[in-house]
């Protein structure tokens, strides 16, 4: 009998407005994620805790809980306090970390989570990947989706105009990492899920194109839309290969080899994408992808991120290292140091100052 159609991982509600966090608690009822209103809130001491103020009155039968940062003990800890309620969901309300801290422990506590970002830095809001920092640094640990992405636009706009620049980064990431994938399905074999590889693609190419920016709610929608559908498309695929190629790589390397002087995730992502797309010969598209990332103020070279040449090259030619097994231009160049520089050099005369 064949398979004539598939389940796709998502969530329940994805509401993405102007207003969307005064109805958080009509849209969970209405959803029946959470009829009583019992839920656990997880919340930073930052921007969530001045939302809580605003939000605590329409959510009377949640238990606050203040979560001090983003490492694996924080959620570990959370999941703990969590045991001791009877609750319907966990809420994450904040930015990256304090979302993967309640995706985590949502997941070993065993009840679903609701997404509830304050900015826009990055494609995790939507994944099944919880990215917390541990004793030998950082590492991933698979979750389930958010049963619900509710994303304020009025919220997201207070947000510093860096995080939500940095969600263009990783966005229009996604299009050199398609590009990765496919290059391994042609070398290696390696299956490509068309549909996920579709949607990733697609959500970078929205984001790369709309002529808006940061201060427009029309492109501030198209941004966190094609942020979820990045997380689903990774749920789809059940990997992050949609969205994390040798851009990611170099991000990776960054973190890794300096890791008190590295840039936001979303900035080093687009400023590797952008470098890995003229490596694969798409100088066109790299010349575009640059001039893009540039109307946005993010960088386009290390120098604007604080870093000197000789320390971007021994990034890229370290990159590889950071996600063994995943085959990308990096490794199927496998170029040495001098090559790398003599290949930036022709990539900086390409996308101009």
């Amino acid at each position: 009998m064949p398979v004539l159609t598939r389940l796709i991982p998502s969530p329940v509600v994805v509401d993405i407005r102007a207003g969307a966090l005064d109805d958080l608690a009509g849209v969970l009822a209405d959803e029946r994620i959470s009829h009583s209103g019992r839920l656990a809130v997880a919340v930073s001491n930052g921007s969530g805790a001045r939302l809580r103020e605003r939000i605590a009155p329409t959510l009377p039968g949640a238990t606050w809980y203040e979560v001090g940062g983003g490492t694996l003990d924080d959620a570990i800890r959370l999941a703990g306090e969590m045991k001791s309620g009877h609750y319907d969901a966990v809420v994450g309300l904040g930015g990256g970390k304090i979302i993967d801290c309640a995706k985590f422990a949502a997941a070993r506590v065993g009840l679903p989570l609701v997404a509830v970002p304050t900015n826009l830095a990055h494609d995790g809001l939507c994944s099944p990947v919880a990215t917390l920092d541990n004793d030998a640094g950082r590492g991933s640990y698979g979750v389930p989706n958010p049963i619900a992405v509710v994303i304020d636009l009025d919220v997201i706009r207070e947000a510093p105009a860096r995080f939500v620049r940095a969600g263009i980064g990783d966005a229009i990431s996604n299009i050199n990492s398609i590009a990765d994938w496919e290059l391994a399905n042609r070398v290696n074999g390696e299956k490509i899920d068309g549909l996920a590889a579709a949607m990733a693609r697609q959500a970078g190419e929205a984001v790369l194109r709309h002529p808006g920016g940061i201060g427009d709610n029309g492109f501030l929608q198209v941004l966190a839309e094609a942020l979820v559908l990045t997380g689903i498309a990774m749920s789809i695929s059940g990997d992050s290969r949609p969205a994390s190629g040798s851009c990611h790589e170099i991000n990776h390397a960054f973190d890794l080899l300096y890791p008190k002087r590295a840039a936001s995730h979303g900035e080093q992502c687009g400023l590797g994408a952008a470098f890995a797309m003229y490596l694969r010969g798409a100088h066109e598209e790299a010349v575009a992808m640059a001039r893009v990332l540039r109307r946005h103020g993010l960088p386009v070279l290390p120098e604007e991120i604080g870093f000197t040449v000789d320390e971007f090259v021994r990034a890229v030619k370290f990159a590889p290292e950071t996600r063994p097994g995943r085959y990308t231009i990096l490794e199927h160049l496998d170029l040495n140091a001098d090559q790398i520089k003599d290949i930036y050099a022709d990539y900086v005369k390409a996308i101009g100052s």
